[in-house]
């Protein structure tokens, strides 16, 4: 069973899914606003926080979180999360209200570009195993040197929440929910019909790729760009993220009845 932390007392359920390396505490004010209207689950990703010994594969995960929240919640994830939420989607559709997804990608489609990720996860893995919790400072610190995280300024980062973690269940995770462990969706995105929202950073250019690939598959699909932000855009601009994920929230709310 997954951790979980519930924010918010009355309105539609919204079950938030963190990146890599985050726990559900990483949402900070993001999630204090979205419980604002809405009673708001912050779910420990499987090998992070207090679900730090949940080892699941991406489907596993999906399957878990929709165990958690209970049928008909709206997903929000991010990154790894937003991952897990779209296997979650394909798993049980019926039981899914409407995805937001940040920073999310399909999978990758060539085999041999996936193979060479695979090795760099488990790379990374054995070096989390080796080193153990005395090394996650360091891991983390390089972790978030990646141009990927460019614009994350150091109190935006919350390396405290990322500090709540074991190496051990980052380095489950990297073995079975990394990108590299995950086959392309592509052909099954179809099935997903229910509202989606794919938001993804103005300065974040290959998943504004990965955001446009996600959106030509998707049936009910729109894209939204923070401005002026990167991968973690909900991070680096929690305003004008928040301004684009509420409003859609609230145009594609179900009518009464």
């Amino acid at each position: 069973m997954l951790a979980t932390q519930a924010l918010g007392e009355s309105g539609p359920t919204l079950a938030l899914v963190h990146g890599f390396t985050q726990t559900g505490r990483s949402w900070g004010p993001v999630a204090e606003r979205l419980a604002g209207s809405r009673r708001v689950t912050l779910v420990d990703a499987p090998g992070h926080g207090g679900s730090a010994e949940v080892h699941l594969d991406l489907w596993g995960a999906g399957c878990a979180v929709l165990d958690a929240v209970g049928s008909g919640a709206d997903l929000l994830g991010y990154s790894m999360g937003g991952r897990i939420c779209l296997h979650a989607a394909l798993a049980d559709p019926a039981a899914v209200g409407r995805l937001v997804l940040v920073g999310t990608t399909a999978g990758i489609a060539d085999m041999i570009t996936r193979t060479r990720r695979r090795a760099e996860d488990l790379a990374l893995a054995e070096e989390l195993d080796r080193h153990g919790d005395a090394g996650l400072a360091s891991f983390l610190e390089r972790w978030l040197s990646s141009p990927l995280f460019a614009g994350l300024g150091p109190g935006a980062a919350g390396m405290d929440a990322r500090l709540e973690n074991t190496a051990a269940g980052l380095a489950s995770s990297l073995r079975l929910c990394g990108t590299g462990a995950q086959e392309p969706l592509d052909a099954r995105l179809g099935e997903l019909t229910m509202p989606v929202l794919l938001v993804v950073g103005e300065h974040d250019e290959k998943f504004r790729s990965e955001a446009e690939r996600l959106r030509a598959g998707l049936p009910a699909a729109e894209v939204a760009v923070v401005d002026d932000a990167g991968h973690a855009c909900h991070l680096e601009r929690p305003d004008a993220f928040l301004e684009l994920v509420e409003g859609w929230l609230t145009r594609t709310a179900p009518g009464p009845g």
